[in-house]
């Protein structure tokens, strides 16, 4: 990091900052925007929403001064924006993952950097945007900050110290019944006043895309297709772990196979709290390749597994946009992802939470209807498996039972789409 502080000085005392252009000034670019005023080398020239009142309050909410305010270009068209040439870097924060293709397929035609904090987007069809980012010249980058571009960074030092990764992922809050949680149920179980939401501005179905599971996979399946790590036949177990037991609860005769992305969870499964638990975290299990290294285990007080040639870092953790420097710092002066997709190994399927019968109309990730498991990229292609990110706007044809995976064929599909067009791209590409 020390190489990053003096190129950044170096960058500031050249005059020639590292250009920005963010698009979207939610949480997450709010985080990002809030660093701003007081990194070197680091100009946000412009900023995207779809309301740029709102983008302005959120610079002032942050602390920026109005001089820094009047210094800054805001515009409600994002594709302009791309489009300037005094921006070096893409910030993809919108969480919507048909805006995110159409934005870093511009960024890439542009010649720009792109960071995806859209991991939806990402999940969606970031294999194919990597690979013509790489050719056109540019980084296509996970978010730094965000937890899978943390864990493939854990992933990358274990395999770089000559380790193997057994598992690694993140932790959250979950139990089963939460597959089947609602906008209306969400507050409940994360264990909040619906007022204290609701005055809070709190958006229920993003929320409730954490509760019930859809992030984990969506989050889980970007670090399987970063770092080629799979995922078990059957999605994630959730299994409850404390920090300092990562080794054990993660070892191969509790996992599917050695190699696996897993999430673990925050609560047993009676909904008591696991006590020094990871749920803002993230997590690398590694193996011990000789006999000699698992010594070195012992000396030096490593916690791991019974057999002692397991063990576990993991970060407590995680502090999102306010990280994000990280990975535009890496594209601009490295040319360095900090994590991006080099192949489809994930995939991430809407599931029915109830019953759907045929006219319905599906309301997407958090909503009431579907919610997005995780699954190996064979397999969702094996049953033309609907995709969480396109769940959303498509009227139901046949019935489906709760519990049941979603296909193509269970849906009426626009295919002049965008977006369905780009995913089906991506499949044939990666298949």
């Amino acid at each position: 990091m020390n190489l990053y502080s003096r190129s950044l000085a170096a960058v500031e005392a050249g005059g020639k900052p590292v250009r920005v252009g963010l698009i979207g000034a939610g949480k997450f670019g709010s985080m990002f925007l809030a660093q701003v005023p007081t990194t070197p080398g680091l100009k946000v020239v412009a900023i995207a929403d779809l309301s740029t009142e709102r983008a302005r309050t959120a610079c002032r909410g942050v602390g920026w001064s109005e001089e820094l305010v009047s210094d800054t270009r805001f515009a409600d068209k994002a594709l302009d924006m791309i489009a300037a040439d005094d921006i070096d870097v893409i910030i993809e924060a919108t969480g919507h993952p048909a805006a995110g293709i159409r934005h870093a397929r511009a960024a890439i035609a542009a010649r720009k950097h792109i960071i995806m904090v859209n991991v939806e987007a990402d999940v969606l069809a970031g294999p194919l945007l990597a690979r013509q980012a790489d050719e056109a010249g540019v980084v296509y980058s996970l978010a730094y900050g965000d937890q899978p571009a943390l864990i493939c960074e854990m992933v990358d030092w274990a395999r770089t110290c000559g380790f193997d990764v057994v598992a690694a992922g993140k932790g959250t809050k979950y139990l089963p019944v939460f597959h089947t949680s609602t906008p209306e149920t969400v507050w409940h179980y994360r264990g909040v006043d619906p007022e204290d939401a609701r005055k809070g501005g709190m958006n229920a179905q993003m929320f409730n895309s954490f509760i019930d599971g859809t992030k984990s996979g969506i989050e889980m399946a970007a670090v399987a297709n970063a770092t080629g790590l799979s995922a078990a036949p059957d999605g994630l177990k959730f299994p409850p772990a404390q920090a300092d037991k990562l080794a054990e609860v993660l070892c191969e005769k509790n996992l599917h196979h050695r190699g696996q992305v897993e999430v673990v969870s925050s609560v047993e499964r009676d909904g008591t709290t696991v006590p020094n638990n990871l749920r803002w975290g993230v997590y690398v299990v590694f193996s011990a390749p000789n006999a000699y290294t698992e010594r070195c285990f012992r000396e030096y007080g490593v916690e791991s597994d019974e057999t002692g040639t397991l063990a576990a870092l993991y970060r407590p953790f995680h502090l999102i946009g306010l990280e994000l420097n990280v990975s535009i710092f890496s594209a601009a002066l490295r040319h360095e992802p900090t994590g991006k997709p080099t192949g489809f190994v994930a995939d991430v399927v809407a599931t029915a939470k109830r019953d759907i019968q045929p006219g319905e109309m599906l309301d997407g990730e958090g909503g009431y209807l579907v919610w997005g498991k995780l699954m190996p990229a064979k397999a969702s292609l094996a049953i033309g498996g609907l995709p969480i990110g396109l769940a959303h706007g498509l009227r139901i044809k046949r019935a489906v039972a709760e519990g049941q995976s979603l296909t193509w064929d269970d849906v009426e599909v626009d295919e002049s789409d965008d977006a369905y067009a780009y995913r089906r791209e991506m499949e044939a590409a990666f298949a």
